[in-house]
């Protein structure tokens, strides 16, 4: 898988809003899908369907437990995220919000 692909991934993660809303309930530390399902308006096949687009792009990590995984934000992942997005927005060597564009 090239760079691009893996970006893609990691921003693919963020265009969802019930998975924006997982990200924020992980805010909290490490979450039981049980309980991430009485937070959220959907079915347990949805929440593993953006449960497994969070952990692909690395954002998110799981950890199984008996019958339920646990899953909680990957700082590492968050980080190569923040690395990516600043790498992709630099204009001529500097950030975007550090350049006056014309």
């Amino acid at each position: 898988m090239d760079q691009y692909e893996q970006d893609a991934l990691i921003f693919k993660a963020f265009c969802d809003h019930n998975r924006l809303r997982i990200m924020e309930q992980l805010q909290q530390g490490e979450v039981c899908a049980c309980k991430l399902l009485s937070h959220l308006n959907i079915g347990q096949p949805t929440l593993s369907h953006h449960m497994k687009i969070l952990v692909d792009s690395g954002l998110v990590q799981a950890r199984k437990d008996g019958k339920w995984v646990h899953y909680a934000l990957s700082k590492e992942g968050i980080e190569h995220a923040k690395e990516r997005l600043d790498h992709i927005t630099f204009v001529h060597g500097q950030r975007i919000d550090e350049c006056i564009c014309r």
